[in-house]
């Protein structure tokens, strides 16, 4: 990714000490330490390489490059989409924003990670303004997020721990599984995970087409404000094209700076499709209800010739990872009556 600036590598003192001079230091003036890969004791990097483990080891990212001495075992993430990731890469989870209009809970669909590698989690703010003190507090040995994020608290989360940042999230999601992986030594089981998950979408999509005879699938959003259809460098969008499943042409858009359409009234009919698939946003559930009722009311959406299915907001559209497309697959596989391949 290209880098306004000659990217810096980072290093962390693990004690608590260090930890509390480097974010005072950081909240007062903005900065954080910094070193170069020179620097490295090279006792410790003859170590590593002896015992196989592959630290310390350094990490290019969108904001740098980031030297992780020891591999993580208390991560935050302050992305919905990374704390499905960590989970997913077998790693223990400490802290976490708030998101998903869920207030301090882990989702329900991660199951039972969120009760062994997240039972310490905690949140530690929102995502919008998460709090460097509890991060702090929790002595994490490692901070993944996104650019678009937080890119203006990156200086100060590096005073804390070694801190990771993916350029984005959404058109992005299995990118970023894989730099995660890399911070984590994780590589062999995020391509792992990765290519179990797009082996099923495959056959999922396949079964599918051959019952259906390649239906288009589109995808609608009811939110507070303009209704949505979300296009193909969405998080739906992209497990429909691992699916090899048809999108209808107002649909058929495959641009990373764009995730879905916005449309009145009048365009009601650019959501149809042989089957349509409809999330209703839960976080102001009684706005975005009272515009899909608006919607729905209209005589262009009674004209849809496509079937209408209800499906749920909070698998299709916040998840961003694989965890999350896996209930998208099995949600087509039900409305297509076709077996959903879980193994």
């Amino acid at each position: 990714m290209a880098i306004s600036s000659p990217p810096l590598v980072r290093r962390w003192s693990v004690s608590a000490a260090a930890l509390v001079a480097a974010l005072a230091t950081a909240v007062g003036c903005g900065g954080g330490t910094t070193g170069s890969d020179a620097s490295a004791p090279e006792s410790t990097t003859s170590k590593a390489a002896e015992s196989g483990s592959g630290f310390p080891r350094t990490v290019k990212h969108a904001m740098g490059s980031t030297s992780i001495p020891t591999k993580p075992k208390r991560v935050v993430a302050l992305d919905g989409s990374y704390v499905d990731d960590t989970l997913l890469l077998g790693t223990p989870l400490v802290g976490f924003t708030s998101y998903r209009a869920i207030d301090d809970k882990l989702p329900a669909y991660l199951g039972d990670a969120r009760t062994t590698l997240a039972k310490e989690a905690v949140s530690v703010g929102t995502l919008e303004e998460p709090s460097l003190e509890k991060i702090l507090a929790l002595k994490p040995d490692l901070i993944v997020s996104a650019k678009v994020r937080h890119e203006a608290l990156y200086d100060k989360l590096s005073a804390i721990a070694p801190t990771v940042m993916s350029e984005s999230t959404g058109p992005t999601w299995k990118a970023n599984i894989s730099l995660l992986a890399k911070a984590l030594g994780e590589e062999k089981k995020a391509a792992t995970e990765i290519a179990a998950y797009e082996k099923r979408a495959k056959a999922v999509g396949d079964a599918i087409n051959a019952k259906a005879g390649d239906p288009t699938i589109s995808v609608v959003r009811f939110v507070d404000g303009p209704t949505r259809l979300y296009l193909k460098s969405s998080f739906s969008g992209i497990v429909l094209a691992d699916a090899g499943l048809r999108r209808p042409p107002a649909q058929d858009i495959a641009d990373p700076e764009r995730i879905a359409a916005e449309i009145s009234e009048e365009r009601i009919p650019d959501a149809d499709a042989d089957h349509i698939f409809v999330t209703t946003y839960t976080a102001d559930a009684g706005s975005a209800q009272g515009t899909k009722v608006k919607f729905q009311a209209n005589p262009l959406w009674k004209r849809l010739k496509g079937t209408v299915h209800e499906v749920k907001d909070e698998l299709w559209m916040t998840p961003c990872s694989i965890q999350g497309a896996e209930y998208i697959l099995d949600d087509l596989a039900k409305a297509f009556g076709v077996d959903p391949q879980r193994s």
